[in-house]
């Protein structure tokens, strides 16, 4: 499965120099003027994850092939996006797509980068950002109760989820996000989600785009941004985007190197995917043989006949078991053969739930 995750904010804050990072190319133009990128960008990123070069050590394979991140960079939103303001909501389209939006956030000072409102206040870019993606999905559900009410009348699906979305409304005019509604997840409400795609019912991880100098300790817009976020259980990850532009370059070593001089261990790019990951409960697991050595990406609590469907869905209708080594003792026992020796080679059923870092091989028939 892909994960995709749209990169939005105002204008002007950073967005399309983060792009440029994540995908180690200047796919994205960055400017230093509002409205720079008019059409969304995307990219394919494969995700870092050192455990691929210990198992690609051990089984020498021809190729190795890393699971992916989409991103999606998206023009920059301003106040009345959701009535067509700026360049409107032809973009909110493009946010609906995506499983995880990462939010950019200016933090930092700097007179000669061009704010859209004239200063720098992280927590109103982030209230103008959100009363425009919960005023667009507010149309979506105001849209859909006119087309729920005339089903209703025989349709007693359709009239249960008309009054879950009619007190959705409610919940949306009051300036809260689709994910906090209580009715989401019932029967009705997930139905009236899924067929939606509400912009706001979608993970969000707040991206503070802070100056070289506050990467190792928050400044005080990070630390505004921080308390705005803790009692909402937000994710908030510090980056410089200036600062991932020029660690695109660097071989391995480099970047370690450069990191270190800043005090930090990890780029922002790792952190924006590991979050990515965590926000949507995504894993990995692996294949490894002699032709390649491979992620895919599965959600936490999949049984073995489901995440063996992402590789091909032969598999899930003709599972018969899959053969399990934890990718701890893969490496610790040299390989396959090592596992079978110490007896930690497993034959697991269709009831089996795949853990991140699991090394298979799935036995099917069809």
């Amino acid at each position: 499965m892909a994960l995709a995750i749209g990169i939005v904010g105002l204008p002007n804050v950073g967005k399309s120099t983060l792009f440029n990072a994540l995908t180690k190319a200047q796919n994205a133009e960055a400017a230093n003027y509002p409205f720079c990128t008019i059409e969304p960008n995307k990219a394919v990123v494969p995700v870092p994850d050192p455990r691929l070069a210990a198992l690609a050590a051990i089984v020498d394979p021809e190729r190795i092939v890393a699971a992916t991140v989409e991103f999606v960079d998206i023009a920059g939103l301003v106040k009345g996006a959701s009535t067509g303001e700026g360049l409107g909501n032809q973009f909110l389209a493009h946010i609906r797509e995506t499983a995880a939006i990462v939010h950019v956030v200016r933090c930092f000072d700097d007179p000669d980068v061009v704010h859209v409102d004239g200063s720098v206040d992280p927590l109103r870019d982030v209230e103008v950002i959100e009363t425009e993606l919960v005023l667009a999905d507010l149309q979506m559900v105001e849209g859909r109760i006119d087309r729920l009410a005339k089903k209703a009348k025989g349709d007693k699906d359709a009239a249960a989820q008309l009054e879950v979305a009619k007190r959705l409304v409610e919940h949306l005019q009051k300036g809260r996000p689709a994910i906090a509604f209580p009715e989401r997840e019932s029967a009705p409400g997930a139905v009236l989600f899924q067929e939606l795609g509400l912009i706001t019912a979608k993970p969000v991880i707040f991206c503070a785009n802070v100056d070289e100098g506050s990467l190792a300790a928050d400044n005080v817009h990070v630390a505004a941004l921080r308390a705005w976020a803790a009692p909402r259980r937000a994710h908030v990850i510090t980056i410089s985007a200036k600062v991932e532009a020029e660690l695109a370059g660097l071989d391995d070593a480099e970047r370690a190197e450069f990191l270190a001089s800043y005090g930090i261990r990890e780029s922002g790019i790792e952190q924006v995917i590991r979050e990515g990951y965590a926000v949507l409960g995504l894993v990995s697991y692996f294949t490894a043989g002699p032709k390649e050595v491979r992620a895919w990406t599965i959600e936490r609590g999949w049984k073995a006949p489901k995440a063996a469907a992402v590789i091909h869905t032969d598999f899930e209708r003709g599972f018969i078991r899959a053969e399990v080594m934890s990718y701890a003792d893969f490496v610790a026992h040299g390989g396959e053969a090592g596992c079978r020796a110490a007896g930690v080679f497993r034959v697991e059923g269709k009831d089996y739930v795949v853990q991140d870092g699991d090394v298979l091989h799935f036995r099917f028939n069809v």
